[in-house]
């Protein structure tokens, strides 16, 4: 029997630029960053978006991000930092993705652009919310949250399966 899944793609937040000489993997939050990052989680919260299981890339800006947005939540989330997440295509998220645990309900993925927002509007497809798909086709900001949902398992999971229900980005909390 299908169940209900519900998909939460997070873009890290902005990160800072200010050391020229760290390599972009260990690039740290922006002070716009460490002040979105809460927000983010809090707004989990508020909507009651809970993931059960959180991938995040390791890179320290996405990191810092899931740590700050995890401090919000009422319950400690379980997080896989994973390697092929840094630099991800949309194919190579689909792919980590259809990995889920089939017990896994509310799945949250941390990454990178331009493949997180390629995934998120290659994903959306019929019943997605119009006002949504229109903030996700815009801009896909650093700290964004794009929420879709699905009946089905993670395996199996397609491209143009999933209902887009939410595009939150950091100026809509603030």
């Amino acid at each position: 029997m299908a169940t209900t899944k519900q998909l939460l793609l997070l873009r890290h937040a902005k990160s800072s630029w200010d050391d020229p000489d760290l390599i972009d993997f260990d690039r740290p939050l922006s002070g716009r960053g460490l002040k979105a990052a809460p927000l983010v989680g809090r707004e989990l919260v508020r909507q009651g978006w809970l993931p059960d299981l959180a991938l995040v890339s390791p890179t320290l800006r996405s990191r810092d991000t899931w740590r700050l947005v995890s401090a919000e939540l009422p319950a400690q989330t379980p997080a896989k930092f994973v390697q092929a997440l840094y630099e991800a295509s949309a194919a190579d998220i689909l792919a980590k993705v259809r990995q889920a645990n089939a017990a896994t309900s509310s799945l949250l993925v941390l990454g990178h652009n331009p493949g997180l927002e390629e995934f998120a509007r290659r994903l959306a497809g019929a019943g997605s919310d119009a006002a949504a798909l229109e903030r996700l086709e815009e801009k896909f900001p650093t700290a964004a949250l794009a929420r879709f949902v699905f009946d089905g398992n993670w395996a199996r999971l397609a491209l143009g399966d999933a209902r887009l229900t939410h595009c939150v980005r950091p100026k809509d909390l603030s």
